[in-house]
């Protein structure tokens, strides 16, 4: 069995705002095709242009090639070895950044492709089952009109997801720093207030997480804040530094006792080597696309289990990543969340409408991933619709 086509799509919500910070407002999206007519899918949560460039661009020497180019005509089962071909082939233009999460697309599709291929799920192909049940956290999206506003929905929101059957979820505070949404001008000493009013909507039993999306400087001025935070019971803070900031990231950690988690922009293992053994962070935030696919997803997290550290990838785009999440976690013991917005939480159309199939709660946890690799369909209509739409605009 051969590799004959990559396809390559490019999706952009009709409802998108260049003002929102939300990446889940487009998609780009991979479908590896074989000789004997099986297809399997991938995406990266990445600007989709620059993901297509990085795919279809032709290469004009050994150490710069295009990804496509790199695959086609190669036996698809051989999944490392193929890894190994796309980063060293592409190494001069990639290595880090666009090219690795390109890269990441493909690998996803192939694991989804070898688990078609074999009429197995992919958690089998990763090593089998090692946790049963896996465990969602909703990411809650606010309301920015004003403080007021951003406050009260994050409750409202945390007590939906409550009702829906969740035991865990992330509260967003970013009331300043570089991605702090339009309009707001708010300290962030007010983001205890939000944490405030959350935990005490939710009680002592839920599982609250809290992402600042690097809203902090540097260590100092975060922890004039989060010192105030200890008495929350947070299963983590996300991302308050740049991402850059290892000394900083390790002057959080040995300062106060919330743990510090990282890493959703991070390419490979050895970026994560630096964040968990210069910066010391405990829990680990892998994009499965982003960081290179399932393949370099597995050697990050067995990376951290030697360091007694924690797994929570990274999860903002379609279906297609939520399983791939999902089977990751299934066969990887260190992996205690999973990012997971059901459809009637979200309010990005593509999460809602591209793929059929998506994962149910129960008691809190999400059951086995069903069918053979990644196991879920695209919606054709709703693909050609956010295809049509990303071509109009550009």
């Amino acid at each position: 069995m051969k590799i004959v086509d990559i396809r390559t799509h490019i999706l952009v919500d009709p409802d998108y705002q260049i003002g929102a910070t939300s990446s889940a407002q487009d998609d780009f999206i991979v479908e590896i095709v074989t000789d004997e007519g099986v297809t399997g899918i991938g995406e990266v949560d990445l600007n989709p242009w620059i993901a297509r460039a990085c795919v279809e661009a032709p290469g004009t020497h050994t150490m710069g090639r295009g990804l496509r180019e790199l695959l086609i005509g190669q036996d698809p089962l051989h999944i490392d070895d193929l890894w190994n071909r796309l980063y060293i082939g592409s190494a001069m233009n990639g290595r880090r950044g666009a090219g690795i999460h390109a890269l990441g697309a493909l690998d996803m599709a192939l694991w989804d492709l070898k688990g078609k291929i074999l009429g197995q799920p992919v958690y089998a192909l990763l090593g089998g089952i090692s946790q049963p049940e896996v465990h969602p956290y909703a990411s809650l999206q606010p309301d920015v009109s004003s403080f007021e506003a951003y406050r009260d929905s994050m409750v409202q929101w945390a007590q939906e997801a409550q009702s829906l059957g969740f035991r865990a979820a992330k509260v967003e505070c970013t009331l300043d720093g570089p991605y702090r949404h339009m309009g707001l001008h708010e300290s962030m000493t007010r983001a205890t207030e939000v944490l405030a009013a959350v935990r005490d909507s939710v009680g002592s039993d839920f599982t609250l997480m809290v992402d600042v999306q690097y809203a902090f400087a540097n260590a100092q001025d975060c922890l004039a804040v989060i010192r105030d935070w200890v008495d929350f019971n947070l299963f983590f803070i996300e991302t308050p530094l740049p991402s850059d900031d290892l000394p900083g990231y390790a002057t959080l950690s040995a300062s106060q006792t919330i743990p510090i988690a990282a890493g959703e922009w991070l390419a490979t293992r050895y970026e994560f080597l630096d964040l968990m053994d210069q910066g010391r962070v405990s829990v680990v935030q892998p994009d499965l696309g982003r960081v290179g696919g399932l393949s370099e997803a597995r050697r990050v997290a067995q990376l951290a289990a030697d360091r007694q550290c924690r797994v929570v990838p990274h999860v903002w785009k379609t279906g297609i990543s939520v399983a791939a999440s999902h089977h990751f976690a299934t066969a990887t013991p260190n992996c205690v969340y999973i990012e997971f917005l059901p459809r009637n939480l979200c309010t990005s159309a593509l999460r809602r409408e591209l793929v059929q199939e998506e994962p149910s709660i129960h008691e809190g946890h999400l059951g086995l991933p069903q069918g053979p690799g990644l196991g879920v369909t695209l919606d054709r209509s709703a693909l050609q619709h956010f295809e049509a739409f990303a071509a109009r605009i550009h």
